[in-house]
């Protein structure tokens, strides 16, 4: 079917509509973003509960009312996050520019220059999708791992956007090789980790608690030689902005073992994480998958009728 057809009509005009908001001063998709995200917090019950436990077992030295006001300030960078979809879509190097602030690229610019592989470990903070973009156009183009939008007018348009300044995308249940490859020619790898992983995943400790992991960090390090720069994307405040951060790359790594390996990788998210609590992504149910024989961490799915 094509795309014009009118039952994708309502998929265009929110294109559209995310387009035109991604046009506006950012201080002013800061403060709709807040407002919407915030009041949204009202509205998000399964979410707003699962964001709750999540920060119960993170952040056990909290006092409740601690947690409780990270949360609500969570679904306000939610909401900052929502509207500043549409600023990378289409934006100019410049305008990225003056929006998102790099910090220490002179960590990753080096290996770059050499050609060497490069992980560039991105953590689901909720910056994310703008830092994606201002890496592609003002520090290198990157291959990453897509998984298709279901809506093919809106799986058209992030993939468009995601490979505007040349970045290729490597399909998820693609052979891997093609991403060796690119890797290989110097293109740096996006590497977004810290989701449940299902019964394929490795259980190790993530805040204390042992989560699914994908314990496939060291295995990429190993296959292609890379070095690792954790990497992180921070919204400034009142609409100041966006820091992408460059860590220092991780040491000794890969190490062999896939275990201590995949540990590291979640301590490393986990360091960060007390820096800026409020915008990592808490209403993913990260915990979701438990070892054989515990019980499960969140409530169950009500399911529709």
């Amino acid at each position: 079917m094509s795309l014009s057809h009118p039952k994708y009509w309502p998929s265009w005009f929110v294109v559209a509509l995310v387009y035109g908001l991604g046009r506006l001063p950012f201080p002013l998709i800061w403060a709709l973003g807040t407002a919407l995200g915030r009041l949204s917090y009202l509205f998000a019950g399964s979410r707003r509960l699962v964001g709750r436990r999540n920060l119960e077992i993170c952040l056990p030295e909290a006092t409740p009312r601690e947690r409780e006001r990270i949360l609500r300030a969570q679904f306000g960078w939610l909401g900052v996050a929502a509207f500043c979809q549409g600023v990378g879509w289409g934006a100019s190097r410049a305008r990225l520019a003056r929006v998102v602030k790099i910090r220490n690229r002179e960590r990753i610019d080096a290996y770059i220059a050499e050609g060497r592989p490069v992980i560039v470990l991105v953590p689901h903070f909720v910056g994310l999708e703008l830092g994606g973009a201002a890496f592609t156009a003002l520090v290198h183009s990157g291959v990453y791992m897509y998984q298709r939008i279901r809506n093919p007018v809106v799986d058209r348009q992030v993939r468009r956007a995601r490979q505007q300044y040349g970045s290729v995308s490597i399909e998820r249940h693609d052979d891997l090789r093609g991403l060796v490859r690119e890797m290989k020619k110097g293109t740096p790898f996006f590497y977004l980790p810290d989701q449940d992983g299902g019964r394929r995943g490795l259980f190790v400790p993530f805040c204390g608690v042992a989560a699914s992991t994908v314990p496939m960090l060291g295995r990429f390090a190993a296959m292609t030689g890379a070095v690792v720069i954790p990497t992180f994307a921070r919204f400034l405040p009142r609409g100041r902005g966006l820091e992408l951060i460059f860590d220092p790359p991780l040491e000794n790594f890969p190490s062999g073992d896939r275990t201590a390996d995949t540990l590291r990788m979640n301590q490393v998210i986990e360091a960060r994480i007390h820096t800026m609590p409020e915008q990592y992504f808490w209403v993913h149910r990260r915990f979701k998958t438990r070892p054989p024989g515990e019980a499960p961490i969140y409530p169950a799915k009500r399911r529709r009728r």
